[in-house]
């Protein structure tokens, strides 16, 4: 469950006490979460420790565990495939896409010549592999007397990378 931790800017009631530490919040700036509020330097994510305060403004709870999206994406995210090497790509990790296929970055390279894309390269998509300019007109003069309606274009990279859902 996704939930926002917004900092307030204004003092607290001398009976409300920080969930984390139990001592009473006398602070200026104060984060309120789950219903409760906590003193800056306690909301933590419960893996890495990180302030939440300072990772953004949400949060991820799973039965007792506050969560950083990091961690939560890596603990319980789902897990995808890369198109290129087969092996498991982590929720967490930065990807690339063509289409249905996603690629670590590593492996987002024309599958003939091993040639790594930059941003604005031209690549092509021919029977789920990447394919450089090159390659692709190499295949393309192979297979004249077949149709290249199987053969798809993309013009070039975006400027970054896509997130894994």
């Amino acid at each position: 469950m996704l939930l926002p931790a917004k900092a307030e800017c204004k003092a607290v009631s001398t009976s409300q006490s920080c969930p984390a530490c139990s001592k009473r919040i006398i602070d200026r700036y104060f984060l309120q979460a789950l219903d409760q509020f906590w003193h800056q330097d306690c909301l933590k994510c419960g893996c890495c420790e990180c302030r939440l305060g300072e990772v953004g403004d949400s949060f991820y709870t799973k039965g007792n565990m506050i969560l950083c999206k990091r961690d939560y994406l890596r603990l319980f995210g789902r897990a995808g495939h890369c198109a290129a090497c087969c092996k498991v790509i982590p929720a967490y990790q930065l990807v690339m896409k063509a289409r249905d296929n996603v690629y670590h970055m590593d492996c987002f390279a024309c599958q003939e010549c091993s040639s790594r894309f930059c941003v604005g390269d031209k690549f092509f998509l021919s029977e789920n592999r990447l394919l450089c300019s090159q390659d692709y007109d190499s295949l393309l003069c192979h297979t004249e007397h077949h149709s290249s309606s199987a053969l798809s274009q993309f013009s070039s990279l975006p400027s970054s990378p896509d997130s894994q859902d």
